[in-house]
């Protein structure tokens, strides 16, 4: 599963400031998780600090308790064996409800049993039968519904050669569910029904499912666990103008002769329920073909044109994976269905991907993203999560660090390495951005808390990096035949790391513990200090392991060094395996560079002392992406030195585009002196460089080098009108603004109808600043049109800075309408935390107004007026706060854990 990761803190969210994009200094990164929490206190302290002491913090130096340990997550225990789940579902939309009839076919899995429990949450159980194999007559049996828990009777005693099979007749409330999401998994009911009666103009009516972790149990009685598996059938039955999707294949339709129609879907190959999936809804389908098997898009009819952009290198990527993995695809068809208001980034339930709507775009959005990855990593969980699963939620990483990597090894099939590798330093920033947060977990973990806890940046982004250095260590070849090994000897069933070592162990005949147990089961991650040293004829290399050996352990680290000579690298294998270690490599003269961790694999933190000679001399003469990246990252924090204004300009001209991107946004910080030289240079890239990003980042590089330099007026006018790309347009609609705001407005006036989400938050930005009432209805009937999470997110904050300077009573009181209908009907918890913040905004507005009432020496009354108008906003505030149920909210408001 692809989850979103919000990069926020606590404290910007509460105190309404504006959302400031960062630079950026990788391609496209995901944000990263900050789970530091406000101070857990009392609603009326929080709503003090909130109001009267905007931005400071508990100065209370409490000595912290003693964390109670985690009890141990074992995998569940196997009593019953589910053979087979046959599903039979309608749907009643006014209710939000599904009427089922499950019929479960199960044995003992070894020991005899007499009774069966299964988990069924939030549901009405009207019958319960055991169903006779021969004559199918139903008899009823005694049960118990307590806890969410089904306990059936079973009657008799089965012995493990013997099957049964269960009927359970069920209403589903999805509504009643009271299991809480995650950071990760907004949401976990199971089961959603989209604008259900059809009353909101921008929404379709949809119902879909979702059944990671433990969800598929919110709408069919099943024993939800990872380890469990099951072959399905599935009739759903629905109005006759809808499209369904399910696992497996489509049998056969019937029309039922009442407006209704049964769709029967059947999957022959077992796996577990949390994959199980259902969708409903009015899509458009574009059929599309691999090795004789449908491989289908499901998309909004507005989208139809572009579901082979969005979805096209789907047939590619099931040809490469295949081949990589030396395991052909294993499933009877591949579909995926983009849904509205999902609860995560993506899940790969088998043979039926559901993603959420970021991913539809029109042509001109994929100028500027393609969420290949995305599409890669739900497709690469159906050998890794869907024919092998990770037997218990502790072991997620055998799931989801291979998804992780899956995105990586597309990338260096389809684009080349630089492309790979610069996607996996962003894994590596945003692990090493939650370990620096306080997170050190270990990889395989049984003592998490929930098991959502396991959805984070070790699970996916250290575990992918994890797989690389294992790559690394043994070679392509023994890599990917262990991974063969892994799926054939395992398939169809559930798994834990020590079968992955096991059949790493088998192919390369070496015990593999060392790395498993350092890498896998420990937390942590190595902090080395390397320099560098040439005496009587040899080069020195000196390593010092300086991590909290509290933390993490000392690491046995294989590393390649690249010693250049005239020109020339050798390459040299050394083990790093103990606090300080050096090696002396023998030369015939001074050698122009060394570069250790010469792969640049190694998952960690290296303070690598090169002098700014040594990084010129890398950025020119070696061969990886990281190698430049490191050059200009590190040089332009020195951007005056002659080196790295020599780095920076020869950055511009880099073959991949994202060194382009990363040399524009440093090229600003060198000397002034250099700029004349650049601009027909620079302006040349926002006219003609193949990549959007570099265009934008050419526009935004003109603005800060040659600030209000109206002589450039017509380069951002030719972009605003010419440009194809939305996140070119957007850049140069910020750089007209910064040298005539009169003409951005005009420009932004004639844009307010797209519906790229990059287009109208440049545009709400823009309005936020100017601030006039008139702008209003923009933000209301723009906020619909914004599908990504980041975006919404981004808007929303937009428009709390435009409300919090308004002075119409009337339009804040709208304005907070608005932010409490996003509070109540967002799923995304951080969506929520805008809606709050943006309540909060407006009560600093009259806080502001109160106290510039007072030094003028304003009358009582006027001052009065302002003050109730901040006590009824706190009435709203504490309101809302007082009926939040979501656990995020909770703890980043100060009320949850």
């Amino acid at each position: 599963m692809k989850r979103f990761f919000l990069a926020a803190t606590a404290t910007a969210i509460l105190l309404g400031q504006a959302c400031k994009t960062p630079e950026k200094t990788t391609r496209n990164p995901e944000p990263a998780v900050d789970t530091a929490a406000v101070d857990n206190a009392q609603l009326d302290s929080l709503l003090k600090s909130l109001f009267s002491n905007m931005g400071k913090e508990d100065d209370a130096d409490e000595k912290a308790a003693d964390p109670v340990p985690a009890l141990y997550q074992a995998a569940a225990k196997r009593v019953n064996d589910l053979i087979h789940t046959k599903l039979e579902v309608k749907f009643d939309f006014n209710t939000s409800q599904l009427m089922g009839k499950a019929t479960l076919t199960f044995k003992p899995y070894f020991y005899p049993v007499t009774e069966l429990v299964l988990d069924a949450k939030s549901m009405d159980i009207n019958e319960v039968s055991l169903i006779d194999s021969k004559t199918k007559a139903k008899t009823k049996l005694p049960f118990e519904y307590k806890n969410n828990k089904l306990t059936v009777k079973l009657g008799r005693t089965f012995t493990r050669d013997e099957q049964y099979m269960v009927y359970v007749d069920y209403t589903a409330n999805p509504d009643k569910v009271e299991q809480s999401g995650s950071e990760a998994i907004t949401d976990a009911k199971g089961l959603y029904f989209i604008d259900p009666k059809g009353t909101d103009p921008n929404k379709p009516t949809q119902i879909w499912t979702q059944g990671e972790t433990e969800s598929s149990s919110c709408w069919f009685p099943t024993i939800d666990s990872p380890n469990e598996k099951t072959t399905q059938e599935i009739y759903i039955t629905v109005d006759k103008k809808y499209i369904t999707l399910s696992n497996g294949k489509m049998v056969s339709q019937k029309d039922n002769g009442d407006g209704t129609r049964t769709d029967y879907w059947k999957q022959d190959l077992p796996h577990s329920p949390y994959l199980f999936m259902m969708a409903v809804g009015d899509f458009a389908i574009v059929k599309d073909k691999w090795r004789g098997k449908e491989v289908n898009y499901y998309v909004e009819k507005d989208y139809e044109p572009y579901a082979r952009q969005i979805f096209g290198n789907t047939p590619q990527m099931l040809d490469f994976f295949s081949n990589k993995l030396g395991v052909e695809y294993p499933w009877d068809k591949y579909s995926q269905i983009v849904v509205r208001d999902y609860v995560s980034g993506a899940m790969e339930n088998t043979t039926s991907t559901i993603h959420g709507e970021f991913l539809q775009r029109n042509d001109r959005e994929l100028l500027d993203e393609t969420n290949e990855g995305i599409i890669a990593h739900e497709l690469f969980h159906h050998w890794f999560g869907d024919l092998v699963t990770a037997e218990s939620w502790s072991n997620l990483p055998l799931n989801e660090s291979f998804a992780n990597y899956s995105e990586y090894l597309w990338l260096e099939h389809k684009y080349g390495r630089d492309d790979a590798d610069d996607h996996q330093l962003d894994d590596l920033n945003n692990y090493l951005s939650e370990a620096d947060g306080g997170k050190n977990v270990d990889l395989i973990r049984f003592d998490y808390t929930a098991r959502e806890d396991m959805f984070d940046r070790h699970s996916y982004d250290k575990g992918g990096r994890v797989l690389h250095m294992l790559r690394k260590y043994v070679g392509d070849d023994a890599f990917f035949s262990s991974l063969k090994d892994y799926l054939t000897t395992n398939k169809f069933q559930s798994a834990e790391i020590h079968n992955l070592r096991l059949s790493f162990e088998k192919v390369t005949g070496e015990d593999l513990n060392w790395f498993f147990n350092q890498w896998f089961m420990d937390k942590g991650h190595p902090e080395l200090e390397v320099n560098y040293d040439y005496a009587g004829g040899d080069a020195i290399v000196s390593v010092t392991q300086k991590q909290n050996f509290k933390i993490a352990p000392l690491y046995k680290l294989p590393v390649d060094v690249d010693v250049y000579v005239g020109g020339k690298a050798t390459r040299h294998r050394v083990w790093v395996d103990s606090v300080q270690n050096t090696f002396r490599f023998a030369v015939p003269t001074k050698p122009d560079l060394i570069v250790f961790d010469a792969e640049h694999q190694i998952l960690g933190k290296i303070q690598d002392n090169k002098s700014n000679d040594d990084l010129v001399y890398q950025f020119e003469h070696a061969p990886l992406y990281y190698d430049r990246w490191e050059a200009i990252d590190r040089l332009a924090k020195k951007a005056k030195t002659p080196q790295a204004v020599k780095v920076l300009k020869a950055g511009l001209d880099d073959k991949f585009h994202v060194l382009r991107n990363i040399a524009l946004i440093h090229i600003k910080k060198i000397p002034s002196s250099e700029f004349a030289g650049l601009k027909d240079k620079i302006i040349g890239m926002a006219k003609n460089d193949p990549k959007s990003q570099v265009r934008s980042a050419a526009i935004s590089a003109l603005t800060k080098m040659f600030e209000g330099d109206a002589s450039l007026l017509p380069v951002y006018q030719d972009r605003l009108t010419n440009d194809k790309s939305y996140m070119v347009i957007g850049s140069a609609l910020k750089a007209v603004a910064e040298v005539d705001k009169k003409a951005a407005l005009t420009e932004a006036k004639k844009l307010e109808n797209e519906k790229s989400g990059d287009i109208l938050g440049t545009i709400a930005e823009l309005y936020a600043d100017d601030a006039k009432p008139e702008h209003y209805d923009f933000f209301i009937k723009s906020y619909p049109k914004v599908s990504s999470a980041m975006g919404k997110y981004s808007f929303i904050t937009q428009f709390g800075n435009y409300i919090a300077k308004q002075d119409d009573d009337a339009v804040i009181d709208k304005g907070i309408a608005f932010a409490e209908n996003i509070i109540k009907t967002e799923n995304a918890w951080w969506l929520k935390l805008a809606g709050y913040s943006m309540i909060n905004g407006a009560g600093g507005h009259y806080i502001e107004k109160i106290d510039k009432l007072k030094n003028e020496g304003a009358p009582e009354n006027k001052i009065k007026e302002a003050e109730d108008r901040k006590d009824k906003i706190i009435g709203i505030f504490r309101e809302n706060f007082k009926n939040e149920k979501d656990p995020q909210v909770l703890k980043y408001l100060g009320g949850g854990e």
